[in-house]
């Protein structure tokens, strides 16, 4: 027995130094650190632009109020339409017509039965023929040449300033801007007040006449050469504004192009020219020509951008973080591809 304690004594006092070095707090080793770059600032977000004040219409342009004719046109293309419809065609339909109604008289009166009791037996005229041949054929050509330089100026249209995609829908229009961020506005019509929930906005005076008011309008730039990609959701609608010579289908699944320039700011109104439903009649158009600064801080407004002035897509440098000192250095280390070795 004392054998076996003095045994177990000197087991103890041998695994002494083990025990007391595995317990021992092992000295720290230096640790490898990387220093993380400073995250730079977030950069402001700049507050939305402030959207232009509408303008209110002036009467008598781009607006109906009661006149008989053509309303006066703004764009040189409709003007020359204009002029060509009457200084031209209402004029030869008034000679035309003065002639034939004298003609009719003076057959009436030179070949009456008082004037002629044995009646003319005469069948053929070749002289006649020949005239009544003729003057039709002139009358179309001094229609046609005129209609034709007209229809070339109108779908002939020179480079676009600002592209802008018209979508009609059951019952209202949708507009977007590809070229200036793609942004889109929808249009509906202003209601009357009494027709409104309190608190509701409804049209005013200045926001254009009865059935004509939108809540949002199309805003051009002054003297820009606009073209219309004009199309439909549903229907076959009509997208007219009398004040541009500009009445053009929208058809669904088919894309239709026309262009107007516009040389004077201010106000217009149309509305769809197409039976496309119970409320055909509540989708109008109103239009707003505005100079090209104002335009632009429109755009701001919308979230769009003028063209040309795209936002960077390029990343923002990353800021290089002071190089650590002392304890807290970076080790370098080998770069190693760790998928290749592994692979090894």
């Amino acid at each position: 027995m004392k054998l076996m304690g003095w045994a177990i004594a000197l087991a103890a006092i041998g695994l002494s130094p083990a025990v007391a070095s595995a317990q021992a707090p092992q000295a720290a080793s230096p640790q490898v650190t990387t220093a993380t770059p400073a995250a730079a600032p977030a950069a402001a977000t700049p507050a939305p632009a402030p959207s232009i004040d509408y303008a209110a219409p002036t009467p008598g342009v781009g607006i109906p109020d009661g006149r008989a004719g053509i309303q006066d046109q703004v764009t040189a293309l409709g003007q020359q339409a204009k002029d060509f419809h009457n200084n031209w065609l209402l004029l030869m339909c008034a000679v035309i017509c003065v002639f034939v109604l004298g003609l009719l008289l003076w057959t009436m009166f030179r070949y009456r039965r008082g004037a002629n009791p044995t009646p003319s037996r005469t069948s053929h005229n070749t002289a006649i023929e020949v005239v009544w041949t003729l003057v039709p054929v002139l009358v179309l050509v001094a229609i046609a040449l005129p209609s034709i330089r007209l229809i070339r100026a109108q779908y002939s249209p020179p480079p676009a300033d600002v592209t802008i995609k018209v979508i009609g829908n059951q019952w209202y229009w949708t507009y977007q801007y590809p070229d200036n961020g793609g942004f889109e506005i929808v249009a509906n019509m202003l209601k009357e007040k009494k027709d409104v929930k309190p608190g509701e906005r409804y049209r005013t005076d200045a926001d254009g006449p009865p059935l004509l008011a939108a809540d949002e309008r199309l805003v051009i730039p002054v003297g820009k050469v606009v073209k219309f990609i004009i199309t439909s959701n549903d229907v076959i609608h009509s997208f007219a504004v009398p004040a541009f010579w500009t009445k053009l289908d929208a058809n669904p699944g088919r894309l239709n192009e026309t262009w107007v320039k516009v040389d004077r700011p201010g106000v217009y109104f149309g509305q769809c020219s197409e039976l496309c439903g119970a409320r055909h009649g509540f989708m109008p158009i109103a239009v707003e020509v505005v100079p090209e600064a104002t335009f632009n801080a429109w755009l701001a407004s919308k979230g769009g951008t003028p063209e040309g002035a795209k936002p960077s897509t390029e990343a923002p440098p990353v800021l290089a973080a002071p190089a650590p000192t002392g304890d807290n250095a970076a080790v370098e280390q080998p770069a190693i591809n760790q998928a290749a070795t592994a692979q090894n």
